[in-house]
């Protein structure tokens, strides 16, 4: 243990140099880091991204509306039905959606049993119960089905909110599931969480259906009509055909721009959409079609040429940001459910600063605590577990850097407490080397059996630490993950500073002094 390799001493001062390269951002004050950064281009410029209740930011619970899309399914499910009872020549006095299903009341001269093969041909996961008269056919989910629903509607919701917050900018937001139909999501830094709650609010289901002008059934339009409100005319409302002739996923792109000097989003069409879009243009030329956003028209224009080029644009009463902002929803894509704001905390930038204020002083205070009872304790040997102590912490701060972890309150308690267990490997080793001292053993072969008897103990108290740490981060949330990976980090970078740091700093000195008695 007393012999290292000269590639052992210069992976271990290489290793040192860039903890203190990366971990230095994070302590230089704001306007000096920058005029770092401006100087060397290779310099890392990378801080410790902080959570939301070291910056500030807010803290929102959303329910997720999973009733709508059941009662989605179910209005498919009639109109999927209606069709195939009409070509099965299956006739039928009433059809219509009931809560998680459909039911359906037969004609008394019907096929009961084709009826019934056509219910459950309509989707997966369906509960067909005949009544004992055989006229009424009742339809809905399982259990099962409800369930595997519910929860393709959340991981839906979940990636669809991330896609729209990412593009905001917003860097390591938090966004996870609570309970059933539930979504936690923190937005560190956010400034304006009333724009975030907008963006998030909007399902942004975008259709495209053509105008009934009441002068005829317009190509295409099938399905019967309905009335919706205008955005750019309140109180004004206006007639549509049910059936969308295009939809939002057809979308590859939205972007906002300006036409005549008024803010638009333009867009792109995948090569499905383009050709849908083509053909019904074409065979509608003359006639205004309706652009729906969420239930409510934003424009309808008319059609004065056939429109194939994959390209198209929406215009509407938009300001720049609500033109924008339309966009970033569009490129995101469509919420598959509602979402309604539960619960909003929102954590100032002031409080935020007083956290990381009490964070640093009792790092601070710990850190000192520390040296100075390593030093009192063990002498020289002592100050070389502290010069590894330092570099334990800067090691800390360069890994979360490089990971660009985010920093929270519990994270820097996991930190405060990987400072005190650093000096843990280090006091067994000081600690057995006294004990082969007193049993009369030379100083190279104390230090020797020192850390290679003590090295079982240290392996086996820092991965039974370590297996909690990833238990912690596997089964916790939120504050917990972040002292978790705190802790999990601290607990490998005090693991090398003891075993490789202290030992090069204390053979260091072993081979240049050749003392007769060691100082521990």
């Amino acid at each position: 243990m007393v012999n290292i390799p000269r590639w052992k001493f210069i992976f271990v001062l290489c290793v040192c140099a860039l903890a203190v390269l990366y971990s230095l951002p994070n302590v230089l004050p704001s306007n000096l880091r920058d005029k770092v950064v401006e100087l060397p281009q290779w310099l890392p410029s990378k801080t410790v991204n902080l959570g939301l209740d070291l910056q500030g930011g807010s803290h929102l619970l959303l329910e997720v509306g999973i009733d709508a899309v059941v009662r989605e399914r179910a209005e498919s499910l009639v109109q999927t039905a209606r069709p195939d009872l009409r070509e099965a020549r299956i006739g039928y006095t009433r059809i219509a959606a009931i809560p998680g299903g459909m039911r359906l009341t037969l004609r008394a001269d019907a096929d009961v049993d084709a009826a019934r093969r056509i219910m459950r041909d309509l989707d997966d996961g369906l509960d067909v119960i005949v009544s004992e008269d055989d006229l009424t056919i009742e339809v809905t989910y399982s259990e099962d089905a409800l369930k595997q629903m519910g929860d393709q509607t959340i991981s839906q919701s979940i990636e669809i909110i991330r896609r729209r917050v990412d593009e905001t900018g917003t860097r390591e937001p938090v966004i996870q599931r609570q309970g059933d139909d539930r979504i936690i999501v923190q937005l560190p830094g956010v400034d304006d969480p009333q724009r975030m709650k907008e963006l998030l609010g909007k399902t942004a289901k975008l259709t495209f259906h053509l105008v009934d002008t009441g002068t005829g059934s317009a190509k295409r339009g099938a399905g019967g009509s309905r009335t919706l409100p205008m955005a750019e005319f309140p109180g004004q409302t206006i007639d549509i055909f049910r059936r969308a002739m295009m939809t939002g996923d057809m979308l590859t792109n939205a972007t906002p721009s300006f036409f005549e000097g008024r803010p638009i989003v333009s867009f792109r069409l995948n090569g499905l959409g383009a050709k849908n879009f083509c053909d019904v243009t074409r065979e509608n030329v003359n006639r205004p079609f309706a652009i729906v956003l969420d239930d409510e028209v934003v424009s309808a224009p008319n059609i004065n040429e056939p429109i194939c080029g994959g390209a198209a644009q929406i215009s509407g009463n938009f300001t720049v940001q609500e033109a924008s902002d339309l966009a970033l929803l569009l490129r995101a894509g469509a919420l598959p459910a509602p979402l309604a704001v539960l619960e909003e905390r929102t954590v100032g930038p002031s409080l935020g600063a007083d956290s990381v204020e009490a964070g640093k002083i009792a790092s601070i205070v710990a850190l000192l605590m520390v040296l100075v009872f390593m030093g009192a304790a063990y002498g020289l040997f002592g100050l070389f577990a502290n010069v590894a102590l330092v570099m334990n912490v800067a090691l800390i701060l360069a890994l979360l850097s490089v990971l660009q972890a985010t920093l929270t309150l519990p994270g820097i308690a996991g930190i405060v407490l990987t400072v005190g267990m650093a000096v843990d490997a280090n006091v067994l080793i000081f600690e057995r080397i006294r004990e082969e001292i007193r049993q009369g053993r030379t100083p190279i072969a104390a230090i020797d059996v020192g850390y290679s008897k003590a090295m079982s103990t240290i392996i086996d108290s820092n991965l039974t630490t370590l297996i909690a740490a990833i238990i912690l981060y596997s089964f916790g949330t939120g504050p917990i993950k972040g002292f978790a990976v705190t802790l999990a980090i601290g607990i490998i970078t005090s693991f090398f500073s003891a075993i490789m740091i202290t030992r090069l700093i204390v053979v260091a000195w072993l081979k240049k002094k050749k003392p007769d008695t060691l100082p521990v």
